[in-house]
C-alpha cells in the first residue's frame, strides 16, 4: 500500500474514499499515457503502469463506459487488432480535473515528505553530537 492509500481498517469510509482515489489515479495515468500514445496496446499500458493486464483492461473498459475514451479501429490497417484509444471531449475535461487533483495531492505529499526528511536529519545530527568521542587514537 502506498502512502496515498494508507488507512486503518477501522474506518470504512476512509477505506472507500481511498479505494476511489486509487481508481481515479489509475484512470488519470491511463488517460495520460493514451493522450501521448493513443495506439498503445493494453499490454503496453499494463507494463508502463506496473499493473496486471486484467486490471488495465478493467480500467480501460471503465473509461470507455464513462465515455471518457473511445476506441477507433484503423480500417485501412491489415492488422485488424490495431486500435487507437482516443480521449473524448468529456475525457479531456475530466483528465484536466484529475490532473489538478493529482498535482495537489503530490504537492501535499512533497510537503509532508520534506518535513519528515528534515526531522530525520535533525534526529541524526542530534544522535551524532550526543555520542561520546571515539577512543581509537589512544595508545
Amino acid at each position: 500500500m502506498t502512502a496515498i492509500a494508507s488507512f486503518t481498517a477501522a474506518d470504512p469510509a476512509s477505506a472507500v474514499a481511498t479505494e476511489q482515489s486509487l481508481h481515479l489515479e489509475i484512470h488519470f495515468k491511463v488517460m495520460r499515457l493514451l493522450q501521448d500514445k493513443p495506439d498503445m496496446s493494453q499490454r503496453q499500458m499494463a507494463k508502463a503502469l506496473g499493473l496486471s493486464l486484467g486490471k488495465t483492461n478493467y480500467c480501460v473498459q471503465a473509461l470507455l463506459k464513462k465515455g471518457w475514451l473511445k476506441l477507433q479501429n484503423f480500417s485501412g490497417n491489415t492488422n485488424k487488432q490495431a486500435y487507437a484509444y482516443l480521449l473524448t471531449p468529456e475525457g479531456i475535461a475530466n483528465k484536466a480535473q484529475l490532473t489538478t487533483r493529482f498535482l495537489q495531492r503530490k504537492q501535499q505529499e512533497y510537503v509532508l515528505l520534506k518535513a519528515e526528511i528534515e526531522a530525520l536529519q535533525r534526529e541524526a545530527s542530534a544522535t551524532l553530537q550526543s555520542q561520546p568521542k571515539s577512543h581509537a587514537n589512544l595508545p
